[in-house]
């Protein structure tokens, strides 16, 4: 994974000095608490709980927009296409020596699949179900194969991005995706408005001359972004959960769209912080049993929401004003 590092020509040191920054906070956190799991001696735990902390920021952040525009399963196919970029890098480390990060390819190939999406989508006029049912089979089909081509090589370390790996959390694997975080947050602060106005209601923004087309693809693209980012912790088979549960447990609660990103990453870095406890006390696989933390809030929350409904105090989301002259012309 240092081939990451060596091909950012040092743009990402500043990330890991952040990270550096981040084991002292980690350290005095032990010392306070005494925790087993924040033991010096157990970085990579430091590094497994800085990237959950920030999945549950920007999950929950692209999640939000995806669920109100029924993308939810987006992000599943978006998991499977990142697998095939996983197998294309492996395959080309086993077989040609090119010494490439598997979570780069993963990065290109998922991008790429999330355009295919859009255009198949534009081009064919078949709905987005369909487009994302073709892209998934696709990508888990190449992954599949390349795997089977070179078993011998691959199909030992297949696994940890299957299911996910606390322990396999890397340096250059966390800066990756602390570089991710910073696109995906920058580029949601500086386009929100935009990307809401075409969440809710395309014809309007189309005619107040935003680019739907541009925009859809940027949300598709940051999906894919989240999405392997999110995959060394969840694995392929869970990474979409965190795209949808946290926020599915926020519509209960919330009465507004920002209400509802706040809440969900409430939720969602709940889910994270007790999920890896619990796993690493456990014994267990992180992944699965952040899952099942986030699908437990998620219930909570519906108790809470039917609690308010009979208190009188339904819960109707609203959409948040936009302002015309914000959003500009593109």
């Amino acid at each position: 994974m240092e081939a990451v590092a060596l091909q950012a020509g040092g743009l990402l040191d500043p990330l890991y000095w952040v990270l550096e920054l981040w084991y002292g906070v980690m350290e005095g956190v032990y010392r306070v608490t005494g925790l087993e799991m924040l033991h010096p001696d157990f970085r990579f735990m430091y590094r497994a709980i800085l990237m959950g902390l920030c999945i549950g920021i920007m999950a929950p952040l692209i999640g939000t927009f995806l669920v109100h525009r029924q993308l939810a399963l987006i992000g599943d196919a978006l998991a499977h296409t990142a697998f095939a970029g996983v197998a294309v890098g492996l395959f080309l480390n086993a077989v040609l020596d090119f010494g490439v990060s598997p979570y780069l390819t993963a990065v290109v190939v998922a991008v790429i699949a999330a355009l295919f999406i859009e255009l198949i989508s534009e081009a064919t006029d078949a709905y987005n179900d369909v487009s994302m049912a073709i892209v998934l089979s696709t990508g888990f089909a190449l992954g599949s194969t390349l795997i089977s081509i070179n078993a011998g090589g691959l199909a030992v370390g297949i696994n940890q991005y299957l299911f996910g790996n606390l322990s396999t959390v890397s340096p250059s694997n966390a800066v990756l995706l602390l570089a991710l975080f910073l696109v995906i947050v920058g580029t949601v602060a500086v386009t929100r408005n935009q990307l809401l106005y075409v969440t809710f209601d395309e014809t309007a923004a189309a005619v107040a001359g935003i680019s739907v087309a541009w925009y859809n693809r940027i949300v598709v693209m940051l999906t894919a972004m989240v999405v392997v980012g999110a995959m060394q912790i969840m694995g392929v088979i869970l990474v979409a959960a965190m795209l949808v549960v946290p926020v599915a447990g926020a519509t209960q609660v919330s009465r507004s769209f920002s209400e509802s990103i706040l809440v969900s990453v409430v939720l969602a870095e709940l889910a994270v912080v007790f999920g890896i406890g619990f796993a690493y006390y456990g014994g267990a696989t992180g992944g699965p049993v952040i899952v099942l933390v986030a699908v437990a809030i998620y219930v909570a929350t519906v108790f809470v929401g039917k609690l308010q409904s009979a208190m009188g105090e339904d819960v109707v989301q609203e959409v948040d004003r936009i302002d015309a002259e914000e959003l500009g012309g593109d």
